[in-house]
């Protein structure tokens, strides 16, 4: 997106569309127009042909931005979402649009330039507009050892790395444990002109909960009762290069706010210190939670959910690429045979394809680890038979199918039992959106999404 392209700004409050429209204008953009409901915008669409749409998701009018974002994916014409709306349920139907990103009100105008210079760059990428400078590292033929396989799934993360990589945007990398995360972060580091500086790595779970402040941000010597000398926070140690935060998920929400304030001001402060510093780290952080039912629970913040959301990527899991699996046996056999000095170790074709219809909870890691026990376990140059865990399966209730029904159908029913026993009410005390124990908006949104006929106010 280069300077002086059309920016559409739909968002029925006043006064952030019109912070918007100084904001963009000030920064030499040019503002196609405000709407504030998705009928106007249509018409703005068609007369002045944006080229970019900052779109809010709650509008004046029966109809949602998600409505029209379903629209503009059609007519492909890049948009992103501004919204103050943090309902588990709405951000699932804005994701599906696929969105270039999500802006949460309320937001900095530094918040505003981060975002759309993101999506300039991801959307320039996508459609071949931009290529990779000289002066990048080359990431075209991204290779990270251990992650092996030429599966859609897998070349698609890649393909993200490579996109990614050079620049210095926030990174969340997603995926069940064993998927490869910490290798995708030293990807990252490698192909970014961060490489020749420090790679600094912590696993947040593994930190003692009264030490998490210090490891990460460092203290000052009598800042707390066996503080006997200072301490450098892996913050610090990072200075230049990239820290990677693994298992975000379990970071506490005092820590949250101290990390998200390093996130946005680029600046940390040890404690016992009265003084902050300016650090210049890139983050790649990382979990196998799903962060948007951590933020609807209250464990994980929203605003710092949106700071490393900025650009995720998502890894399948091994039981989601079964043909990459003869690959990667490969790679490990030959890894161990190397390490244990066992030459020219294979596997036959019936183990190799026990391995194949095995489910892999483990995913990548316990494929590794299962080929270097039989190797070392080998007693010929060949793996005849591997022994796969015996994990028990609970027992399968079978449900008569006209039992059967779908979460919509089954949500649907009980909003109109609610509905029903409310008289329809759906505001105020003893209202249907009262007893849901959900937003008004959520739930006009939830009647229209299930097709629910009705004139319920």
């Amino acid at each position: 997106m280069l300077k002086k392209d059309k920016i559409l700004i739909i968002e029925d409050e006043f006064i952030v569309a019109y912070d918007l429209k100084m904001m963009l204008t000030k920064s030499g953009y040019l503002v196609a127009g405000i709407a504030s409901t998705v009928e106007r915008a249509r018409q703005l669409i068609e007369q002045k042909k944006p080229d970019w749409v900052l779109l809010d998701i709650i509008l004046k009018g029966d109809e949602t931005g998600i409505d029209l974002a379903h629209e503009l994916l059609q007519k492909k014409i890049p948009f992103l979402f501004i919204s103050a709306n943090t309902n588990h349920t709405i951000l699932e139907a804005a994701k599906a649009t696929q969105p270039y990103g999500f802006l949460v009100k309320p937001f900095r105008e530094r918040d505003l330039f981060v975002m759309l210079d993101i999506a300039r760059y991801r959307y320039g990428i996508e459609m071949g507009h931009i290529h990779q400078n000289a002066n990048e590292p080359e990431t075209s033929n991204i290779s990270i050892d251990g992650i092996i396989g030429k599966s859609l799934a897998l070349l698609n993360s890649l393909e993200k790395i490579k996109i990614v990589a050079p620049t210095n945007t926030s990174v969340i990398i997603l995926g069940e444990s064993g998927t490869g995360k910490e290798r995708v972060a030293q990807a990252i580091h490698q192909f970014s002109a961060r490489k020749d500086n420090p790679l600094v790595t912590i696993n947040c779970a593994a930190l003692p909960i009264n030490l998490i402040e210090s490891e990460l941000f460092g203290h000052e010597k009598g800042a707390f009762t066996g503080a006997n000398q200072k301490r450098i926070g892996k913050f610090e140690q990072a200075n230049g290069g990239t820290i990677f935060l693994d298992e975000i998920g379990e970071l506490p929400l005092e820590s949250q706010v101290k990390l998200l304030r390093v996130l946005q001001e680029k600046e940390i402060e040890r404690i016992g210190s009265d003084t902050t510093m300016k650090v210049d780290v890139r983050i790649i952080a990382a979990t196998n939670r799903n962060l948007e039912e951590e933020v609807s629970e209250g464990r994980f913040r929203l605003d710092l959910y949106y700071r490393l959301n900025v650009f995720p990527i998502q890894l399948p899991t091994l039981r989601e690429r079964r043909e990459d699996i003869p690959l990667l046996v490969n790679y490990f056999l030959h890894k161990f045979s190397n390490s244990t000095g066992k030459k020219n170790t294979r596997i036959s074709e019936s183990a190799l394809q026990k391995l194949q219809e095995y489910d892999w909870p483990g995913n990548i890691r316990e494929l590794e680890h299962l080929i270097e026990r039989n190797v070392l376990l080998a007693s010929n140059q060949e793996i005849m038979d591997i022994h796969l865990p015996n994990i028990s399966k609970k027992q399968v209730v079978r449900v008569p199918e006209q039992f059967i029904n779908t979460m919509e159908e089954v949500e649907c029913e009980h909003i109109l039992k609610v509905l029903n026993a409310c008289q329809g009410r759906i505001t105020g005390v003893g209202g249907a959106a009262e007893i849901l124990g959900m937003s008004t908006q959520t739930l006009y949104a939830k009647i229209k999404k299930l097709g629910i006929k009705t004139g319920y106010k």
